[in-house]
């Protein structure tokens, strides 16, 4: 069976996360204790006994989410034998080091410098993003278009649930005129933060750099890249889409619709069962699985 691991982004976190496969594998020890030295502090403690907000800080949201997600797949050994892998923004970096683009040092890195370069543009504007349930994506594409501040479709996570982002006015206005065109819900999210949209340049840039001096190796497997929604196996290629992925859109429903289409039979979800969530929105027959 042709199976794709997928790997979840940001939102994923929870208390205590980690701490059972610490207690249990010395390899899961191995690489928790190696992620402590690469970044320099101990996030093994904040992951293991962190509260729930500690652990939405950006800084630490997206290095915990990337171990815990990354570390499930290296216990596997041989037993993983990907025909694919894709992950949901952050997620991205973790499927890279699953199918090899990236070493697991190297992945953890550019994880930090990802996070603490958003969390920097963040601080330059105000900015949020919203759920928007129930409405096509087309409709919400054009209501975003004619608002004159700010705000973009970000995140299309499955069929009738797609995320904007932008400046909290932007987004704001956009979330009053969507629900007037018929959206179940518009939601605003609890982040501050305008990911996947233009507010993300500064972060873009700075992530450019760090990319670039990173050595991307050929993959064991395509990566279905966020940008795209298409199978990528060229390093050259996969580094331009990292990199504009985040001032770009999460297109997750077009990859699905993707991978279907090209032969994979399962989707397993490393470290959640959000993405699982997604795809049974795609096709409720479609088998997925957890690790």
């Amino acid at each position: 069976m042709k199976k794709a691991y997928v790997f979840p982004g940001q939102g994923s976190q929870f208390e205590g996360m980690g701490k059972d496969l610490y207690e249990s594998s010395a390899i899961a020890k191995e690489y928790f204790d190696k992620a402590n030295e690469i970044l320099g502090y101990s996030i093994t403690d904040v992951m293991f006994n962190g509260t729930a907000d500690e652990l939405k800080e950006t800084r630490i949201t997206q290095p915990a989410v990337f171990l815990y997600s990354v570390i499930k797949v290296l216990m596997l050994g041989e037993a993983f034998e990907p025909a694919a892998v894709a992950g949901h923004s952050l997620g991205e970096i973790s499927a890279l080091v699953a199918n090899k683009t990236l070493s697991f040092e190297d992945g953890l890195r550019l994880v930090q410098q990802r996070a603490e370069a958003m969390q920097k543009a963040c601080e330059l504007e105000e900015s949020t993003m919203a759920a928007i349930v129930g409405l096509d994506d087309e409709v919400i594409e054009k209501v975003c278009e004619e608002i004159e501040d700010v705000v973009v479709a970000a995140n299309y996570n499955c069929p009738g649930q797609l995320v904007i982002s932008g400046s909290v006015s932007g987004v704001t206005t956009a979330c009053d005129q969507l629900k007037e065109a018929g959206a179940k819900r518009a939601l605003i999210l609890p982040v501050r933060g305008a990911f996947h949209s233009p507010l993300m340049k500064p972060a873009e840039d700075e992530l450019r750099t760090a990319i670039e001096q990173t050595t991307f190796n050929m993959p064991i497997c395509p990566v279905y890249q966020n940008v795209s929604a298409k199978a990528e196996t060229n390093p050259e290629t996969i580094k331009t889409n990292l990199v504009a992925q985040l001032t770009s859109p999460v297109k997750w429903t077009q990859t699905m619709h993707n991978m279907m289409d090209d032969g994979i039979e399962m989707f397993v979800e490393s470290g959640a069962k959000v993405l699982r969530g997604f795809v049974r929105r795609v096709d409720r027959k479609f088998p997925t699985d957890s690790i």
